[in-house]
């Protein structure tokens, strides 16, 4: 068994959520939240950003930390165990471009229906839920976005 930690982020601007459309060799993948793997070296709020730069080429701000979300899949030789810790994130701009190395083929900000509906997995389903969720109290509290 092989364990792997990753970081990402469910980035909203105003009150539009960021998806990535990830499609593999004309295979369909599906969409997804930006997320990647630690560095050595690097603390997860520092990969959660970078994750999101990288893949997404949106500049964000961390919000609060949501949760981490875990499950395992094969692969050839093994059973990996994989962590994903949760930010939310503020971006400054509807501006994204999906990172192409990495087989994103198209990004964008929805709305929370839309991108709870896109999304392909669960347990990313369920961080976008919570992270929402996070996201509509501090705006009802007049402190989203405030520095």
């Amino acid at each position: 068994m092989v364990e792997a930690t990753s970081c990402g982020g469910v980035v909203i601007f105003r009150g539009k959520v960021l998806v990535l459309y990830k499609n593999y060799k004309n295979k369909y993948e599906g969409w997804v939240l930006p997320k990647g793997t630690v560095e050595t070296g690097e603390e997860y709020k520092e990969t959660a950003l970078r994750e999101v730069k990288e893949e997404a080429g949106v500049d964000a701000s961390i919000i609060k930390y949501i949760g981490k979300s875990e499950y395992s899949f094969h692969i050839p030789q093994d059973i990996v165990e994989k962590e994903v810790h949760w930010y939310l994130m503020m971006a400054d701009s509807y501006y994204s471009k999906p990172q192409r190395e990495e087989y994103f083929m198209d990004s964008g900000y929805y709305k929370f229906h839309e991108a709870y509906h896109l999304l392909k997995f669960s347990n990313e389903k369920q961080m976008l839920e919570k992270a929402y969720n996070e996201y509509l109290e501090l705006k009802k509290a007049n402190v989203w976005g405030v520095k």
